[in-house]
């Protein structure tokens, strides 16, 4: 989407794009209400889960492949299920970073 001013423009992401960032923002605000201290883990939380990275490869005359992972919800989930400042809405909001991971994922081997 693209918006036109005179001689400049402004690029926006597609639509659904922008209506779940902005889902995903109202839901990550909500839930850092529901800490008493430190609301802005969950974000950072989020941020984290969101992480993938590649932990196989493998190249061929054909191509080449690579095995992706979602590190982050993994070092997040563990780090969460291991501490005592657990909190639902942290987990929360790890678990959609994991959303937006395999989105990554299904993106990366689409294309």
């Amino acid at each position: 989407m693209e918006f036109k001013f005179g001689s400049g423009v402004i690029m926006l992401p597609p639509l659904h794009i922008s209506i779940l960032t902005i889902i995903i923002i109202f839901f990550l605000v909500r839930w850092s209400k529901q800490l008493e201290t430190r609301r802005f883990t969950v974000f950072i939380y989020f941020i984290i889960s969101t992480y993938i990275t590649p932990i196989y490869s493998s190249s061929s005359e054909e191509g080449d492949f690579q095995l992706w992972f979602p590190l982050g919800f993994v070092l997040i989930f563990f780090y969460l299920y291991r501490s005592e400042r657990y909190h639902s809405s942290k987990m929360k909001a790890s678990l959609l970073g994991l959303s937006i991971a395999i989105y990554q994922l299904i993106r990366h081997y689409i294309s």
